[in-house]
């Protein structure tokens, strides 16, 4: 009797505790001057008052999806399993593209129209699975008519149902393959001495330059703290500027005002201008048109340059 007790005194606790819920993180280029981003946050709300809502980021540029690309890559590797990310960078908003729910190899999910802005996760965590939405199941009450809000209407009430354990990964909709809609770009190579990227993103609080070129690369070229690197930075076809900097491990190992070579924190090879920004200096963008070019000056003496 003493254990029967136990067992029904256990049951009650199992069915009265509440679930545990994952995390849900927004990510839009909506901006926050209006009230888009709190509609998404109410949506959300209405499906869990219990759900923990944080924002990655409002101010990817407008349309800009292969930014948006790029900070889910930058950030869901920090988040535990079972996080689901809404990303709604969406220009092709209440056209044919399709409205998807990717579970990554780390087990976290990404929400989100398949745009390209799934592109840099095919190879890092990969993408385990990926389901289209089913929005005759997985669409806000009452939003049948509305076209232009689906980060609202689909994606983020969706999201939120599956951090709150409402539906199932299996319950989102029908199962696709796992090929994505995918941007093109440079990935990072090496040729003899000579790295080949592209700069996915500036650090734009600073101005400093990003590449996609890791530290396993930028080790096999022999390159050190110390060596003088030769960069060239092409937008499209056309070469922007070339130039000679050195490779530090911070920003203090050179003076105020010169430029030096890195690596950031996501330990890819990068550039800067010490308390100062290299991308307004040399006017520098990102993106997938953005590419770049090193390798130790030492082997290409004489040859002339413009970044001092």
């Amino acid at each position: 009797m003493k254990y029967l007790l136990v067992i029904i005194l256990l049951s009650f606790i199992s069915c009265t505790s509440p679930k545990p819920h994952n995390a849900l993180v927004l990510q839009t280029d909506f901006g926050t001057k209006d009230g888009a981003v709190a509609a998404m946050r109410g949506v959300a709300r209405g499906v869990d008052a219990n759900l923990d809502i944080f924002d990655l980021t409002h101010e990817i540029p407008a349309y800009n999806i292969w930014e948006a690309a790029y900070r889910l890559h930058q950030s869901v590797g920090y988040w535990p399993t079972g996080t689901v990310f809404v990303s709604v960078v969406d220009p092709g908003v209440g056209s044919e593209r399709k409205s998807v729910v990717a579970r990554l190899k780390s087990g976290v999910f990404i929400v989100t129209p398949d745009n390209g802005t799934l592109t840099l996760l095919v190879e890092s965590p990969g993408i385990e699975a990926i389901r289209q939405i089913d929005e005759k199941i997985n669409r806000r009450q009452g939003s049948d008519s509305s076209y232009t809000f689906h980060g609202r209407d689909v994606y983020v009430y969706t999201a939120a149902r599956l951090a709150a354990g409402v539906i199932s990964f299996e319950e989102t909709g029908p199962l696709l393959q796992n090929k994505v809609v995918a941007l093109p770009y440079q990935k990072a190579v090496k040729e003899d001495a000579v790295l080949s990227g592209m700069i996915p993103v500036l650090d734009i609080q600073y101005g400093n330059v990003w590449t996609n070129i890791p530290d396993s690369l930028v080790s096999l070229a022999g390159i050190q703290r110390g060596d003088t690197l030769l960069l060239d930075v092409f937008h499209k076809d056309s070469l922007v500027f070339t130039g000679k900097l050195p490779m530090a491990h911070t920003f203090a190992d050179v003076a105020e005002g010169q430029s030096l070579a890195y690596l950031n924190s996501l330990m890819n090879l990068s550039f800067a201008v010490n308390q100062g920004s290299f991308a307004e200096k040399f006017k520098v963008g990102s993106g997938n048109e953005w590419r770049v070019k090193i390798q130790p000056f030492d082997k290409l003496r004489g040859r002339s340059t413009n970044l001092k």
